[in-house]
């Protein structure tokens, strides 16, 4: 890793971004530091690591802080990502929460690390396109991450040539999307399905007007710590509604990690609220 102030650096860094999103570096990641945060210091005028650390600790600058902080994020995402998980959710996830909430006819969908957008659209392209079946339902898709450069990008809505051919089928993206300067935007229909907000899922209470009933946290806690990791389970429980659905992602489990959720015996890669499964057994 260099000189010894060079370590020194490294250390800070991911101090940093342990303190501002309860990330960890894990050891492949720690050696592209550098390459990622050369675009912010040449943004900034800085000159290495070093200098970078300098100025974090004596600036009061927001924006080095927060462009140093999303720089050494993964943001990582794509449309439809692990499609057949898509395909239980259309089929039987939300069938089943139909029947939940048919009396108040209201679904709330949380996509916690949502990166620059594309899971919490596949949603709304997967719900808009059952538009019949919801009519008279309130559905809320609300999609929240610690980067405020992801989050942005989220907002406008507009994807690049690669990134628009990533998992969405050339008929959707046809039919959602208009070809614009830069590539691919989500139609306004869409966008309006959705909001989105910086969040740090650790320390943030989620912009939910009520508990949600699926929520999708994929290859997020991953990067946690694993003291990190019960305390982020415990707040996806403490947010999710007693009939809920987690999606995580297909490396993922609760085995070892959690007691707050279990893994759901019809839908793989789903998981329900423990103690709700407890109560479905003992009155079976």
């Amino acid at each position: 890793m260099g000189s010894s102030a060079s370590e020194s650096a490294y250390r800070v860094l991911m101090g940093v971004l342990e303190s501002r999103t309860g990330q960890t570096l894990s050891p492949n990641r720690i050696w592209r530091i550098e390459m990622s945060l050369k675009p912010v210091m040449q943004r900034h005028g800085i000159t290495d690591l070093d200098a970078l650390v300098a100025a974090l600790v004596t600036s009061n600058s927001r924006g080095l802080l927060d462009d140093t902080v999303d720089a050494m994020l993964n943001n990582e995402t794509y449309f439809y990502r692990e499609y057949s998980v898509f395909d239980d959710i259309a089929a039987t996830a939300l069938e089943q929460l139909r029947k939940v909430n048919a009396a108040q006819r209201r679904i709330t969908i949380w996509h916690c690390g949502v990166s620059t957008g594309q899971e919490a659209y596949s949603m709304a392209m997967l719900l808009a396109e059952q538009d019949a079946r919801w009519a008279g339902w309130q559905v809320d898709i609300v999609g929240t991450d610690v980067s405020r450069h992801a989050i942005s990008r989220a907002r406008i809505g507009l994807y690049s040539q690669f990134e628009i051919q990533r998992g969405l089928p050339v008929q959707r993206m046809v039919r959602w999307f208009d070809q614009a300067d830069g590539g691919w935007l989500a139609k306004a229909e869409i966008r309006r399905r959705i909001d989105f907000s910086v969040q740090n899922m650790l320390t943030d209470r989620p912009p939910l007007s009520r508990p949600a009933d699926l929520i999708f946290c994929r290859n997020l806690l991953l990067y946690f710590s694993l003291p990190m990791r019960q305390k982020a389970f415990a707040r996806l429980r403490a947010m999710a509604a007693p009939h809920s659905f987690l999606v995580l992602g297909a490396g993922e489990t609760v085995l070892g990690q959690t007691d707050q959720f279990v893994a759901s015996p019809r839908l793989r890669g789903l998981y329900e609220p423990a103690d709700q499964q407890a109560r479905r057994a003992t009155a079976a």
